[in-house]
C-alpha cells in the first residue's frame, strides 16, 4: 500500500489519488500548476505523489 505520513495522519493511496484527480479539475489550481511548470516560485509545490501542497500541507 502506497501512503504518505502527514503529521500523525497516514493518507492512503486511494485518498491521495482522489486528491490528485480533484486538483486536476480545479481551475484555480490548474492556473497555479501552469505557473509552477513555467518555473515560477510559489508557496505551492508539487510533491513526489503529484499532490499540490501549500506551505508543506
Amino acid at each position: 500500500m502506497r501512503s504518505v505520513k502527514v503529521g500523525m495522519l497516514r493518507l492512503t493511496n486511494d485518498f491521495l489519488e482522489e486528491v490528485v484527480e480533484k486538483q486536476k479539475t480545479d481551475a484555480r489550481l490548474l492556473k497555479l500548476k501552469t505557473l509552477i511548470d513555467q518555473g515560477k516560485k510559489l508557496d505551492i509545490v508539487i510533491d513526489v505523489n503529484s499532490v499540490m501542497r501549500c506551505q508543506g500541507r
